[in-house]
């Protein structure tokens, strides 16, 4: 068996405040924040994980999002890598991405997440419009942004920006001036995707005004031209980025990739031989801290995956990727053999949704558009 590459998932839960648009596990921070508690439960967690895997495995990549990773100190930020490092080893080469808040209080702390072993910053910047900032209930100013991605760049050599389009009352002009602010900023990867409202959060109960479908197209067209005028290559559904700028954390869950996943709510995937053939487990942690904290609550659940749902599972991920990925990858990570989705991948290619795919599963222009309706031909 060619085992996955393996990253490892973080989750910090704490925010200053909810915003309303967000569904991510995220918890409005009571001070203080029971950093050195939280640090102690995911050396455990972690040492439990590592008890899946059937043999060592090497570090593709770290990412630790939230939340707000970056309202915990550089000393907790290193406290956490250091652990890392004794259970599983981290070489020079492995991306180590924190997610941090544009605030003057996290700026602060930039050189130190560096010194802590983080190589890769992305900022959440959401927008450049300090009314658009506020009505997505954000605590940062258009300032904050401008001046958090400048100081970055002083320290990090690989950064992202998050932003959003698709906001309350946004025109097409402002969605527009958003992206050509983060360009100017010369970020090294742009996340830019669309806000949707997302059962369970503030904008799905009171829905907001939010632009018309031939705005939203208007800017998504427009948008694309002026990254890929700029540089920055469209590789998957909202991900762009200079030339090997690409989020290998992100590639490797598109890939479906392994990955573990610690901390409150954290999700993760293991790929394990078994005399069936591949083995895929999914994991999952408590959401709330107190409950995650105790190690007797911590884990959630654990589920295998079922062989009729590989197929899909499969597709969910890698088709969001422009490239799409080599035919040959289906086998390895699922198991499956090309002749077992034949029927439907000649049903994809007839309707003009799937490139011919002898050597590579990939989307077309039109799939990529019609991505749901791609999906669904292997549920």
């Amino acid at each position: 068996m060619k085992r996955p590459p393996l990253s490892l998932y973080i989750h910090i839960p704490w925010c200053v405040r909810k915003c309303p648009y967000c569904d991510f596990n995220s918890h409005a921070a009571k001070q203080p924040l029971p950093e050195q508690e939280y640090v102690n439960a995911l050396r455990e967690d972690l040492a439990n994980e590592l008890r899946l895997l059937d043999e060592p495995s090497s570090l593709h990549s770290i990412f630790i999002g939230g939340g707000t990773p970056s309202l915990f100190s550089a000393e907790s930020i290193a406290a956490i890598l250091e652990d890392v490092d004794r259970q599983m080893g981290i070489a020079s080469t492995t991306e180590v991405t924190l997610e941090a808040n544009p605030g003057t209080f996290e700026q602060e702390r930039f050189k130190g997440f560096k010194k802590a072993g983080v190589n890769r910053l992305s900022i959440g910047i959401q927008s450049f419009n300090d009314l658009h900032l506020q009505r997505l209930g954000r605590i940062h100013s258009s300032d904050n942004a401008i001046n958090a991605a400048t100081h970055a760049r002083t320290i990090f050599d690989n950064i992202n920006l998050d932003l959003m389009h698709g906001l309350p009352e946004q025109t097409t002009d402002q969605a527009l001036a958003d992206l050509e602010q983060a360009i100017a900023l010369e970020p090294d990867h742009l996340s830019w995707y669309q806000l949707t409202l997302e059962p369970n959060t503030e904008f799905h109960a009171r829905p907001p005004t939010l632009p018309l479908d031939e705005a939203l197209w208007e800017i998504q067209e427009c948008g694309q031209a002026l990254l890929a005028k700029s540089g920055y290559q469209q590789y998957e559904i909202s991900a762009y980025a200079r030339a090997n700028k690409l989020s290998q954390h992100n590639v490797n869950y598109w890939q479906f990739g392994d990955y573990l996943g610690i901390g409150a709510g954290a999700h993760g995937k293991v790929t394990q031989a078994s005399t069936q053939g591949l083995s895929i487990s999914r994991h999952n942690k408590a959401r709330q801290p107190k409950a995650y904290l105790n190690p007797m609550t911590r884990i959630a659940e654990r589920t295998q995956v079922e062989t009729s749902d590989l197929a899909f599972e499969f597709m969910l991920n890698t088709l969001r990727l422009h490239e799409g990925v080599p035919t040959q990858l289906l086998l390895e990570r699922t198991g499956l053999s090309l002749d077992t989705l034949e029927p439907r991948l000649k049903m994809a290619q007839a309707k003009g949704l799937l490139h011919p795919y002898e050597t590579r599963l990939k989307p077309t222009q039109q799939g990529r558009l019609f991505l749901n309706d791609l999906l669904e031909m292997f549920l």
